[in-house]
């Protein structure tokens, strides 16, 4: 069986205080601890993270997710989900979490929706 994994790829979004990363893999208890590692110190003060390689998002996931917008909302920065796949659409509706967690169809609402 192969490890489970989920990649972190750094863009650009055009504005040095706006960070965008996209996510590839699984979103869940085997890559959660490294996910909030990697992302929890990010400085910019909007982080956009592109979900649309997320190929799955657990209970574990969603937790992070929402573990890292309050880590993010605490300091005075900013978080924002994009192009969620309809699974993690769902996994975010079944926890409740749609209205505490925004989340915008594509990278660039989000980006766009910061500049504002």
């Amino acid at each position: 069986m192969q490890p489970v994994r989920l990649g972190m790829e750094n863009q650009t979004s055009g504005n040095a205080n706006i960070y965008v990363t996209r996510l590839t893999g699984k979103l869940s208890l085997e890559t959660v601890h490294e996910f909030l590692c990697m992302l929890r110190p990010e400085p910019a003060s909007y982080l956009v993270l592109d979900m649309s390689g997320v190929s799955f998002l657990d209970s574990a996931g969603v937790g992070g997710l929402v573990s890292l917008f309050i880590s993010r909302r605490n300091t005075g920065k900013r978080l924002a989900l994009a192009a969620l796949a309809q699974q993690g659409v769902a996994a975010l509706q079944v926890s409740g979490l749609t209205h505490l967690l925004p989340v915008y169809d594509s990278v660039d609402l989000a980006i766009r929706q910061f500049r504002m």
